[in-house]
């Protein structure tokens, strides 16, 4: 009966969200093309992840006193030779110079092989020692971690691994590794131990390889919307309003003392004369918040510059200890003016196999390292967002779906609830065999600002669900209407005097928008399969843990 049932959805659901001809989006160029290849910045397929290369600036005039700052070169890294699809073929026999840290050491009777890794792709640099090479008496310090200069001449390697190797003519050891104490040895450290020593583990090679490419999904996400014509726009980090409505915000204050002794006793904070706290004697003479979304700012700039996007840092005081969760995380959240719930589906759509592609086509080699060590199959998996047309159902449909499927679930399923990650990972994953999935239509439960839908039970709101993480992107349709909205915001018993501002597009020039918001560090674990949210984030911040 599930069966019948996804395959009678699945009919209905067109086989491509499509932009309505009289859509403010229609001209933009998305989707993509699948025949035309995302240009990468050489103009040719990218073994290692890469970004444009920036033009040489000029050279620095000379001030009127001193000499002038010297130009400015881009270092030759280890990408930049082994890179290439002949793998650093075309070097042998030119001179090299390496900088970076020891991942190996292997001493034999007359040579000394040294692996060099410089963070630039996962590939290491085999270093070729002999006791004639200079600087070989401080072979001793050459351990794993320690920080070298090593200078040759590229050669043609023997073994079978890599393809070029570099004959050292001179090391030189710029920073000592203890060897009993550094904490990264050769053998595999658990991640959740590489989580204590998080300033040291992006020298492994998950960890590299998960920065590398979480900077070209950031890349890609630039250029996406740049190229589509977007603005990008810094949304504050303090804030007094809350956007979800939910009130899991940490508070921002001066009210307690910075002294190292441990702050200030609870007599010292001011109060009012019926007991609370007084706001008015604080920093900005209100209750303030770190952001948990810039999207009500970016609704001001999208009300004058149309198109716009945010990406940035937001913050939730969510008490869980999970996979999924994190209390500092990055969004992405464009809005668009002139726009519904239709165009909105399409530039998520569009968005989401313009950034995936990027990543496949300039981050080979990482993404060869995930397939086999992190997450058998990801790369067909990523292939299959691409390339296959994303399924589009009302939230009505899912919950018939999953009643239909007779699966007993954790949570219950009922219209009028909130969908589950298990229940959302059940839809993508088994009712439509690993496609992306687009809900929409969902029933009143939603945010204050999604739009209500003319049978007045839902609203336009959509949610863009993939395989192993569920919900991807939220996103809806704004309200527009001031009394729609005004009457929402006393529904949820929200202040409409802190929302003055944002009721304020309403009364002036209001028109049709709509946007979305993507959890960076969701998407960067989407494309890594790293099955904790926490190792996709340089630094996570979870409950009780705020180090480094």
């Amino acid at each position: 009966m599930a069966a019948a049932a996804a395959a009678r959805i699945l009919r209905l659901a067109p086989r491509r969200i499509q932009v309505p001809k009289t859509s403010p989006l229609a001209a933009l160029s998305f989707p993509l093309p699948r025949t035309a290849p995302i240009a990468a910045a050489s103009g040719r397929r990218q073994r290692f992840c890469a970004v444009a290369q920036a033009p040489a600036p000029a050279a620095a005039a000379t001030g009127a006193a001193g000499e002038a700052v010297g130009e400015f070169r881009k270092r030759l890294r280890v990408a930049d030779v082994k890179g290439g699809e002949d793998e650093g073929a075309a070097w042998v026999g030119k001179e090299l110079a390496v900088r970076g840290w020891v991942r190996t050491c292997r001493a034999q009777r007359t040579i000394t092989f040294v692996e060099v890794n410089d963070g630039s792709c996962l590939s290491n640099m085999q270093c070729v020692l002999t006791p004639e090479t200079e600087g070989y008496d401080q072979i001793d310090s050459v351990t794993t971690g320690a920080s070298v200069l090593v200078e040759g001449v590229v050669a043609s390697s023997q073994g079978g691994k890599q393809k070029v190797e570099l004959k050292v003519s001179k090391i030189t050891v710029i920073g000592k590794s203890d060897p009993t104490s550094f904490p990264i040895q050769k053998k595999r450290a658990s991640r959740e131990f590489l989580r204590t020593v998080a300033h040291l583990r992006p020298r492994t090679n998950t960890f590299g390889a998960v920065a590398r490419v979480r900077n070209t999904l950031a890349y890609a996400t630039h250029k996406f919307f740049q190229d589509n014509g977007f603005v990008w726009v810094s949304s504050p980090i303090i804030t007094a309003s809350d956007c979800e409505g939910a009130g899991e915000q940490f508070y921002v204050t001066t009210l307690l003392s910075n002294s190292a002794d441990g702050g200030s006793l609870l007599k010292d904070i001011p109060a009012t004369k019926d007991g609370r706290v007084d706001w008015s004697q604080d920093f900005f003479c209100k209750p303030a918040f770190l952001t948990v979304s810039g999207q009500l700012n970016g609704e001001t700039y999208a009300s004058a510059l149309s198109d716009i996007y945010t990406f940035g840092p937001t913050f939730r005081a969510e008490n869980s200890n999970t996979s999924r969760h994190l209390a500092e995380f990055w969004m992405i959240e464009p809005e668009l003016a002139f726009a519904d719930l239709n165009d909105d589906m399409a530039c998520a759509t569009a968005y989401l196999q313009y950034v995936v592609k990027y990543i496949l086509e300039n981050c080979k080699e990482d993404m060869d390292f995930f397939n086999t060590w992190i997450e058998k199959g990801i790369i067909d998996r990523l292939n299959d967002v691409v390339e296959k047309n994303f399924v589009h159902l009302s939230y009505t449909d899912a919950v018939e779906l999953l009643l239909g499927s007779k699966k007993e679930f954790e949570f219950p399923v009922k219209w009028g609830l909130d969908l589950q990650s298990e229940h959302e990972r059940y839809i993508t994953e088994v009712a439509f065999g690993g496609r992306p999935v687009i809900i929409r239509d969902y029933p009143k439960i939603k945010a204050f600002y999604m739009r209500e839908n003319d049978d007045g039970k839902t609203v336009a709101a959509m949610d863009l669900l993939v395989p192993r993480v569920g919900e991807l992107i939220g996103g809806s349709q704004r309200e527009e209407r001031l009394d729609y909205l005004e009457a929402r915001l006393d529904e949820q018993n929200l202040n409409k005097e802190s929302y003055w501002w944002y009721l304020d597009l309403r009364r002036y020039g209001s028109v049709p928008h709509a946007g979305f918001g993507l959890g960076f560090e969701r998407l960067v674990q989407f494309a890594t399969g790293m099955d904790n949210i926490r190792d996709t984030i340089p630094f996570p911040r979870v409950p009780g843990s705020a180090e480094f």
